[in-house]
Protein backbone atom coordinates (compact mmCIF):
# COMPACT_ATOMS: atom_id res chain seq x y z
CA UNK A 1 0.00 0.00 0.00
CA UNK A 2 1.33 3.40 -0.89
CA UNK A 3 1.11 6.32 1.47
CA UNK A 4 -0.69 9.48 0.38
CA UNK A 5 1.80 12.20 -0.42
CA UNK A 6 -0.52 15.12 0.40
CA UNK A 7 -1.48 16.21 3.90
CA UNK A 8 -5.00 14.79 3.86
CA UNK A 9 -5.36 14.77 7.65
CA UNK A 10 -6.17 18.47 7.51
CA UNK A 11 -9.35 17.58 5.56
CA UNK A 12 -10.66 15.25 8.27
CA UNK A 13 -13.00 16.36 11.05
CA UNK A 14 -11.74 16.07 14.64
CA UNK A 15 -14.40 13.42 15.40
CA UNK A 16 -13.38 11.22 12.48
CA UNK A 17 -9.72 11.75 13.31
CA UNK A 18 -10.37 10.56 16.87
CA UNK A 19 -12.13 7.46 15.53
CA UNK A 20 -9.27 6.75 13.13
CA UNK A 21 -6.70 7.15 15.89
CA UNK A 22 -8.65 4.82 18.20
CA UNK A 23 -8.68 2.10 15.53
CA UNK A 24 -5.00 2.63 14.63
CA UNK A 25 -3.89 2.44 18.26
CA UNK A 26 -6.11 -0.56 19.10
CA UNK A 27 -3.75 -3.54 19.46
CA UNK A 28 -6.59 -5.93 18.59
CA UNK A 29 -7.06 -4.38 15.13
CA UNK A 30 -5.45 -6.03 12.18
CA UNK A 31 -2.65 -3.76 11.00
CA UNK A 32 -2.37 -1.74 8.85
CA UNK A 33 -5.80 -0.18 9.33
CA UNK A 34 -7.46 0.96 6.10
CA UNK A 35 -10.32 3.37 5.54
CA UNK A 36 -12.58 0.44 4.61
CA UNK A 37 -11.72 -1.38 7.83
CA UNK A 38 -12.76 1.71 9.82
CA UNK A 39 -15.90 2.04 7.66
CA UNK A 40 -16.84 -1.59 8.39
CA UNK A 41 -16.19 -1.10 12.11
CA UNK A 42 -18.37 2.01 12.23
CA UNK A 43 -21.10 0.39 10.14
CA UNK A 44 -21.15 -2.64 12.45
CA UNK A 45 -21.74 -0.39 15.46
CA UNK A 46 -24.97 0.98 14.01
CA UNK A 47 -28.18 -1.05 13.75
CA UNK A 48 -29.19 -1.82 10.16
CA UNK A 49 -32.44 0.17 10.44
CA UNK A 50 -30.46 3.23 11.56
CA UNK A 51 -28.19 3.00 8.52
CA UNK A 52 -31.21 2.90 6.21
CA UNK A 53 -33.00 5.73 8.02
CA UNK A 54 -29.89 7.90 7.91
CA UNK A 55 -29.52 7.39 4.16
CA UNK A 56 -33.17 8.18 3.49
CA UNK A 57 -33.78 11.14 5.76
CA UNK A 58 -30.43 12.60 6.82
CA UNK A 59 -31.73 14.16 10.02
CA UNK A 60 -28.33 15.52 10.88
CA UNK A 61 -27.51 18.87 9.30
CA UNK A 62 -23.79 18.23 9.48
CA UNK A 63 -22.03 15.48 7.59
CA UNK A 64 -22.07 12.16 9.42
CA UNK A 65 -18.92 10.14 10.07
CA UNK A 66 -20.16 7.55 7.59
CA UNK A 67 -20.62 10.20 4.91
CA UNK A 68 -17.19 11.61 5.62
CA UNK A 69 -15.59 8.16 5.47
CA UNK A 70 -17.46 7.33 2.26
CA UNK A 71 -16.21 10.56 0.67
CA UNK A 72 -12.61 9.72 1.66
CA UNK A 73 -12.97 6.18 0.32
CA UNK A 74 -14.36 7.54 -2.94
CA UNK A 75 -11.51 10.05 -3.26
CA UNK A 76 -8.58 7.92 -2.06
CA UNK A 77 -9.72 4.30 -2.28
CA UNK A 78 -10.82 1.70 0.24
CA UNK A 79 -7.26 0.46 0.77
CA UNK A 80 -5.90 3.90 1.78
CA UNK A 81 -4.15 3.76 5.14
CA UNK A 82 -6.16 5.30 7.97
CA UNK A 83 -2.97 6.66 9.56
CA UNK A 84 -2.65 9.13 6.66
CA UNK A 85 -6.00 10.66 7.56
CA UNK A 86 -5.66 10.80 11.35
CA UNK A 87 -4.50 14.08 12.76
CA UNK A 88 -1.57 13.74 15.09
CA UNK A 89 -0.87 16.22 17.82
CA UNK A 90 1.59 16.16 20.61
CA UNK A 91 0.31 15.42 24.09
CA UNK A 92 0.14 18.28 26.55
CA UNK A 93 3.48 17.33 28.21
CA UNK A 94 5.25 17.04 24.85
CA UNK A 95 3.68 20.33 23.76
CA UNK A 96 5.24 21.97 26.82
CA UNK A 97 8.61 20.49 25.89
CA UNK A 98 8.24 21.70 22.29
CA UNK A 99 7.28 25.19 23.48
CA UNK A 100 10.40 25.21 25.66
CA UNK A 101 12.55 24.51 22.60
CA UNK A 102 10.61 27.01 20.45
CA UNK A 103 11.05 29.74 23.07
CA UNK A 104 14.80 29.16 23.39
CA UNK A 105 16.32 32.57 22.64
CA UNK A 106 19.56 30.98 21.45
CA UNK A 107 17.81 29.14 18.63
CA UNK A 108 18.18 30.63 15.15
CA UNK A 109 15.87 28.31 13.18
CA UNK A 110 12.44 26.93 14.02
CA UNK A 111 12.86 23.55 15.71
CA UNK A 112 12.12 20.30 13.92
CA UNK A 113 10.95 17.08 15.51
CA UNK A 114 14.59 15.91 15.44
CA UNK A 115 15.64 19.05 17.30
CA UNK A 116 13.12 18.33 20.04
CA UNK A 117 14.26 14.69 20.23
CA UNK A 118 17.87 15.86 20.59
CA UNK A 119 16.85 18.28 23.35
CA UNK A 120 15.04 15.49 25.17
CA UNK A 121 18.07 13.23 24.87
CA UNK A 122 20.16 16.07 26.30
CA UNK A 123 17.98 16.26 29.43
CA UNK A 124 15.17 18.68 28.56
CA UNK A 125 12.55 16.46 30.19
CA UNK A 126 14.43 16.30 33.49
CA UNK A 127 14.93 20.07 33.41
CA UNK A 128 11.22 20.65 32.87
CA UNK A 129 10.42 18.30 35.78
CA UNK A 130 12.90 20.23 37.93
CA UNK A 131 11.28 23.53 36.90
CA UNK A 132 7.84 22.16 37.79
CA UNK A 133 6.56 22.34 34.20
CA UNK A 134 6.15 18.54 34.07
CA UNK A 135 5.26 15.85 36.59
CA UNK A 136 7.83 13.12 37.30
CA UNK A 137 5.93 10.46 35.38
CA UNK A 138 5.32 12.69 32.33
CA UNK A 139 9.02 12.80 31.50
CA UNK A 140 9.08 9.06 30.77
CA UNK A 141 6.62 9.32 27.86
CA UNK A 142 8.22 12.20 25.94
CA UNK A 143 10.93 10.32 24.06
CA UNK A 144 8.71 7.46 22.80
CA UNK A 145 6.08 9.99 21.74
CA UNK A 146 8.52 12.18 19.77
CA UNK A 147 10.00 9.04 18.17
CA UNK A 148 6.50 8.03 17.07
CA UNK A 149 5.89 11.46 15.53
CA UNK A 150 9.26 11.30 13.74
CA UNK A 151 8.42 7.88 12.38
CA UNK A 152 5.12 9.20 11.07
CA UNK A 153 6.10 12.64 9.75
CA UNK A 154 9.87 12.58 9.41
CA UNK A 155 12.62 14.18 11.45
CA UNK A 156 12.59 17.44 9.48
CA UNK A 157 8.96 18.35 10.14
CA UNK A 158 8.44 21.59 12.07
CA UNK A 159 7.78 20.75 15.70
CA UNK A 160 5.31 23.62 15.98
CA UNK A 161 2.90 21.83 13.62
CA UNK A 162 2.15 19.15 16.21
CA UNK A 163 1.60 21.47 19.17
CA UNK A 164 -1.66 20.84 20.98
CA UNK A 165 -3.32 23.35 23.25
CA UNK A 166 -5.84 21.80 25.66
Amino acid sequence: MTRNSIAVASRVSPHLSALLNSRIKNPECEQPVTLMAVRCFLGDLLPADFNEAERMHHFDVSESLLDELDALIEAFGAAALAVDFAQANASEPLSRAIESVVNDENRENPPTLATVRDALLAGLGARLVGDGALEDDEDDTLLPEIESLIERFGADMSAEKVLCYE
